[in-house]
């Protein structure tokens, strides 16, 4: 077993495996379902509750996609500043680095105090948790350009701009769609702890707060369920953007061939 085919069944295998253990354990040691639920039980409470998680899931990936949208327009702006001028770098990316080492849950009640609004306090949570992937990824990009080809550039006279569109960014596309997968996972992750510190409610509740509200009712199954399709996004989120990178790269760069 070799090439693409392994790369899906192997790890199929593995899951199926894992979930049998799994399923198997509970039946045998007979372990009650408000404590460990076994995957079967998971699985029709998924089903049963649909309604209710799905509607949740919508209101979390809303935000998450808003989030992940403003990382990238913010941090490939900030990208080709720094770029630009040594000294903009030097005085900006230590705040960026700043961000990415606060925990948002210190920073998340301050922002909800501020900007009031949960939706859009929410976004801007979610969205300094993405943010650094897309900074420092794409800042890298744009300074690993072949030497010779800008020699060569400088050569014939081009502009800032002529080098900036035509060398830097070509050059910059893998390291930008790899900042993008790190960031989508970083926004659903920002999304969901943002939404756990926020303690939304009501009809515009996310997956957080259906965690949230089945731990205090013990409904575990329902927690497993919510798990479930966060870890699902986030699996389909990552897909995408590698999907998205294959199809920009696959006609040139090396890392999308084969």
């Amino acid at each position: 077993m070799n090439g693409r085919p392994a790369a899906l069944i192997a790890p199929a295998l593995v899951g199926l495996a894992v979930l049998g253990l799994w399923q198997s354990a509970v039946t045998l040691f007979e372990v009650p379902p408000w404590l460990v639920p076994g995957p079967v039980l998971v699985a029709r409470t998924l089903v049963a509750d649909a309604g209710l998680l799905l509607g949740a899931l919508a209101v979390t990936l809303a935000i998450a996609l808003a989030a992940l949208a403003c990382a990238v327009a913010l941090g490939v702006a900030l990208a080709f500043l720094f770029v630009q001028s040594r000294a903009i770098e030097a005085s900006l990316l230590p705040y960026a680095v700043l961000l990415q080492v606060t925990p948002i849950v210190a920073i998340a009640p301050l922002i909800i105090i501020w900007v009031r609004e949960p939706l859009p306090a929410l976004v801007i949570c979610a969205t300094i948790v993405a943010l650094f992937p897309m900074v420092s990824n794409t800042t890298l990009g744009l300074k690993s350009v072949d030497p010779g080809l800008l020699d060569l550039f400088r050569l014939h006279g081009a502009t800032r701009w002529q080098v900036l569109t035509r060398l830097r960014v070509p050059s910059a596309l893998p390291y930008f769609f790899a900042g993008l997968r790190v960031s989508s996972g970083l926004a659903l992750i920002g999304a969901v702890v943002a939404e756990f510190v926020a303690g939304t409610g009501g009809t515009a509740s996310g997956l957080a707060y259906q965690i949230l509200m089945a731990g205090l009712q013990l409904n575990i199954p329902r927690l497993f369920a919510a798990l479930v399709l966060i870890t699902a996004t986030g699996v389909a989120l990552y897909g995408l953007t590698s999907l998205a990178a294959w199809l920009a790269l696959r006609r040139w760069h090396e890392s999308a061939r084969g």
